[in-house]
């Protein structure tokens, strides 16, 4: 058992912890949730031997302890597993899984075949079916994450600290790190779950703690609360779930595709979205969403079929031409795809429009900032200066960035895919109201999320996609988890002459 009681840390005149006290137990798994500047990351920092508190004590299993350095820290049993993962995809698996700590022969040379006999043993004990000679790079995400908790397990770790595993996984590769959690909690194995994903907390935790302000504001037990209740305690006020409002004034139409394929992603698609709209996409894992759109911006190949922008034939073969037709895409991935890390946050703000501003080749820097002033405040984008590392920034003042460079181009139609991803609950309201202004402000918008409760509350209307192919649309009354759900896994919707929509 781990137990901090009256933590306090401070950085400079920023108290970040006020006084926290928290406990983990062996085999249960506990929520630490809260809004981005909460102090989590900081709290468990310090218990991971990152950070030194100001004020407060550790106890392990009811023994004082203070730990100078990560290695203290996991050498006690405390392993953090980090959102950005310390694998090296240029080596295989085992010798990831003995990265600083190698096997050596009676010879001094690397003992290859007993880390790879060592790795197997931990795989076959929590129920792993990989090869330990796979190279890094051609694992997916969830078993990247997996690979990082069976290093945990190997050193002996007690205590499983998780920093927003699941942000960049699909719903199957969630479920796969999921099951890889029971079964540490069957083990004995107790996991602090970081997440602002509050329907993973309600699914895989059975006790929640969150942080407000440096402060523990509320714990217990979670089948007694709701995920509106966690929303609250994290914000500090109610969070509305219902479909939210605006004023709907649709133009014409901005973007037509009629029976476009792709050589394996999608098939035989056709739809439109108009000036002012919000569409959503939504399906399951393998459903195409991401590849169309990204043919559509000239990133994927369009093997056949049309594509009209504003009535007219357009045959984009290339990301300039998108922006030139007036499209922008915020991809789903920001940290690898949608900010460049060694640029500060003006430069991430305005590099899409560098071009467009330019004279004889010199990038207009004083246009840049004067935009960028102005997207500050409609954005609301919180940072102490413009030209600080973009890493210095939240995830969701990051996102807003991100919307930032796309927006300085004046699209016509923006397509985003997945816009609240890791992000919190504050930021991801502040998305939504961006995007219904956008909407308001006649820019036609695409959101493509996995989320059906994003889809319902943001979308005029949705098409639902399964195995590259449109299976369905929803609106109004029939846009519900029920349907979306009915339709992602290949059921169809009829409507029969009343009007009414049955199961087929």
């Amino acid at each position: 058992m781990i137990e901090m009681k009256n933590i306090n840390k401070s950085f400079g005149s920023n108290r970040v912890l006020k006084d926290v006290t928290i406990s983990i137990n062996s085999g249960e798994i506990c929520a630490l949730i809260g809004e981005n500047g909460a102090g989590k990351s900081t709290l468990m920092n310090i218990l991971g031997g990152v950070h030194k508190m100001d004020l407060g004590d550790i106890f392990l299993d009811g023994k004082k302890i203070e730990f100078n350095s990560p290695a203290e820290s996991l050498n006690s049993g405390i392993a953090f597993i980090h959102q950005e993962l310390n694998l090296i995809n240029d080596l295989p698996i085992y010798e990831n899984m003995f990265l600083g700590r190698e096997l050596k022969n009676k010879r001094g040379r690397l003992d290859l075949e007993k880390m790879i006999s060592e790795t197997e043993k931990i795989f076959s004990q929590i129920g792993v079916d990989l090869n330990p000679r796979v190279m890094v790079r051609d694992l997916d995400a969830s078993y990247k994450q997996i690979v990082e908790i069976c290093r945990a397990i190997m050193m002996k770790a007690s205590i499983i600290i998780m920093d927003e595993p699941t942000t960049s996984l699909t719903e199957p590769e969630i479920e796969r790190v999921f099951n890889m959690m029971r079964t540490l909690k069957d083990h004995g194995v107790g996991i602090i779950f970081i997440s602002h994903k509050l329907n993973e907390v309600m699914e895989i935790c059975e006790r929640y703690m969150v942080l407000r302000d440096g402060k523990l504001v509320k714990e217990g037990k979670v089948e007694d609360i709701t995920p509106g209740d966690l929303a609250r305690f994290m914000v500090g006020y109610d969070v509305k779930i219902d479909q939210l409002s605006r004023n709907k004034n649709l133009g014409e139409e901005v973007l037509r595709v009629e029976k476009i394929s792709h050589e394996s992603a999608f098939n035989d698609i056709s739809f439109s979205v108009r000036k002012g709209e919000i569409l959503g996409v939504t399906g399951l894992l393998g459903d195409g969403r991401s590849e169309l759109f990204q043919a559509i911006f000239g990133f994927e190949k369009i093997n056949s079929g049309k594509v009209y922008i504003d009535g007219k034939e357009k045959n984009i073969l290339s990301t300039e031409q998108a922006l030139e037709e007036g499209i922008g895409y915020l991809p789903r991935n920001r940290k690898e795809n949608g900010i460049i890390q060694d640029m500060n946050i003006i430069e991430n703000a305005s590099i899409a429009a560098w071009g467009k501003y330019a004279k004889k080749g010199v990038i207009n820097f004083q246009r840049h900032e004067d935009i960028f002033e102005n997207q500050i405040n409609n954005l609301r984008i919180k940072m102490e200066s413009p030209t600080n590392s973009i890493n210095s920034l939240s995830g969701g003042n990051q996102q807003k960035v991100v919307l930032a460079k796309w927006l300085s181009l004046d699209p016509k139609l923006l397509i985003l895919d997945n816009p609240t991803q890791g992000v919190d609950v504050r930021a991801k309201e502040d998305i939504y109201e961006i995007i219904l202004k956008l909407a308001e402000n006649q820019i036609a918008v695409v959101v493509l999320s996995s989320e059906a409760q994003e889809i319902i509350r943001l979308c005029d209307r949705a098409y639902v996609m399964y195995h590259g192919k449109i299976q369905g649309e929803v609106s109004g009354s029939t846009m519900n988890e029920h349907e979306i759900m009915y339709l992602a896994t290949g059921g169809n919707l009829c409507q029969d002459q009343g009007g009414k929509i049955s199961h087929a």
